[in-house]
């Protein structure tokens, strides 16, 4: 009777799979490297040569050389002065070297700035996918979204300390003759909301985004002057809220409560007031700086107010309609997925829109008194705050004083009847 070594077998036929098994692999291998060109890293598709430099040469010849092709219709296309936006492009790359031109491994020059900055531009302001920029600038779809990301991280980066300020003395000073001279004595602007639709709002939170238009929404509160300036930007908060409650969420009194604000004194048919007021349509509360229409006026007098107040709260509308046609992202439904990301956008789109304000200002030939010398009317000192609760709740209760709210209406329907009848005369 013979005996086999069990041992040895199993060995045997371990040794035999783990050679083919390997051969397979090897096999698979080969066939892999034959079959498919890696591109910067494994499996990975080739990367293709868009021709980046030809589209830069070409980009620098239609608009931004001496003699360009396009230079008068460079703002209508970019929404922007040239000079403007070579200003914010160099402040852009200065800023964040993601704009910065350099080389790839292989030592291949990448794109340039002027690339990147023009194809984040053109998906703001023409609201278009990422990838309609390849066949003019030459670059792809993911570098495209890239591009607009950064270009408006960094635009916030870098001027919102500047173009979304809340009111510094000169500019209250400013706002307050320009209301003086509509009739709006103390009118720091006109306050509202609007709702950019987010056609990509995650499943999970649609309900709380969707208003009454039934599409995931988010909300913009901003207050505007009447040359569309915008002074102050809310934006995050869900479609299914009205406009009170952006206002109870918004900072735009914060500073107010605190004291920070700069002091105002203004004088309403012989009345002496130390607050400024926004003018705002009838849902928002009775607030002492806030003065809204009459919805069904009974007089002469009321009549002229609310046909004045209408008139003059239309500023924040206009604001609302220029900034969408000037940049096409915010008015076309969100496609990005990130709340954050459309934060970013919008706030981005409204300081490039005040640094269009600015830029036309500068252009306009019809002088400013106030950057000419003038004086306006003199701010008495306010008291500095003393930081403490107690001054917090004083303050916070004159706001939200109806009897002064109320107050200030009527004085300001006798002011206005009174400037009608002078202009009459």
């Amino acid at each position: 009777m013979e005996y086999i070594d069990s041992d040895s077998s199993s060995e045997d036929e371990l040794t035999i799979m783990g050679q083919i098994l390997v051969q397979a692999q090897i096999a698979l291998i080969s066939t892999e490297e034959s079959s498919v060109q890696r591109g910067a890293r494994k499996g990975k598709r080739p990367n293709i040569d868009r021709g980046a430099r030809n589209a830069a040469r070409q980009l620098e010849m239609d608009y931004f050389a001496e003699n360009a092709t396009y230079r008068t219709e460079f703002r209508r296309r970019f929404r922007m002065s040239r000079a403007m936006f070579i200003r914010v492009a160099q402040a852009v790359e200065a800023a964040n070297p993601y704009f910065v031109q350099r080389p790839d491994a292989t030592g291949k020059m990448g794109l340039t700035c002027l690339q990147k900055c023009t194809a984040a531009n053109r998906q703001l302001a023409y609201g278009t996918a990422a990838d309609a920029t390849d066949e003019y600038v030459r670059l792809s779809e993911s570098t495209a979204r890239n591009c607009l990301l950064e270009y408006c991280r960094t635009v916030v980066a870098v001027f919102e300390e500047e173009y979304l300020r809340t009111p510094n003395a000169e500019d209250v000073a400013r706002l307050l003759e320009e209301g003086r001279k509509r009739g709006f004595p103390g009118m720091l602007g006109s306050l509202d909301c609007c709702h950019w639709q987010w056609k990509n709002c995650p499943t999970a939170w649609a309900g709380q985004y969707k208003g009454k238009e039934k599409k995931p929404s988010i909300i913009l509160e901003a207050v505007a002057s009447q040359d569309l300036w915008i002074w102050h930007a809310f934006f995050g908060m869900p479609g299914s809220n009205n406009d009170i409650n952006v206002l109870e969420r918004s900072p735009l009194f914060t500073d107010l409560y605190s004291g920070k604000t700069p002091p105002i004194e203004y004088t309403v048919n012989n009345r002496v007031y130390t607050y400024g007021y926004y003018l705002a349509d009838g849902i928002y509360p009775h607030l002492s700086t806030l003065v809204q229409t009459i919805s069904a006026p009974v007089g002469q007098k009321r009549k002229n107010f609310a046909e004045k107040q209408e008139a003059a709260r239309k500023d924040v509308e206009r604001a609302f309609g220029v900034l969408g046609s000037r940049f096409a992202i915010v008015k076309n439904p969100a496609r990005y997925w990130l709340k954050e990301d459309l934060a970013v956008i919008m706030r981005a789109c409204i300081i490039l829109h005040n640094m269009v304000v600015e830029d036309q200002r500068n252009d306009s030939s019809e002088e400013d008194p106030f950057l000419n010398g003038q004086e306006y009317a003199a701010l008495n000192e306010d008291p500095a705050p003393d930081g403490s609760f107690d001054y917090f709740l004083s303050r916070y209760a004159q706001v939200h004083d109806t009897s002064l709210h109320q107050q200030l209406k009527e004085d300001l329907i006798e002011h206005l009847w009174q400037v009608k009848g002078e202009k009459d005369d």
